[in-house]
């Protein structure tokens, strides 16, 4: 399964690997009970959301998870 900007988080979650991996470049990602509400959203739209940057999250930094996701999987 290879993962892209279209994939949901939730996708990602779902899989420990791929969880393992946005954990370690979004450290407390996975346990934010804040995730609950967007699982179902793609990657490339949580980038547009105003929330992205509180997380850190850059489309750069996903770009990185979705690498290495892609090469363990």
């Amino acid at each position: 399964m290879k993962v892209t900007l279209d994939t949901t988080l939730g996708t990602l979650l779902d899989d420990p690997q791929a969880k393992a991996v946005l954990d370690q470049y979004l450290p407390g990602v996975s346990s934010n009970p804040m995730v609950a509400m967007v699982k179902g959203v793609s990657l490339n739209k949580l980038l547009s959301m105003p929330q992205a940057a509180q997380f850190g999250l850059t489309k750069e930094k996903v770009e990185q998870v979705l690498a290495e996701v892609n090469k363990q999987l």
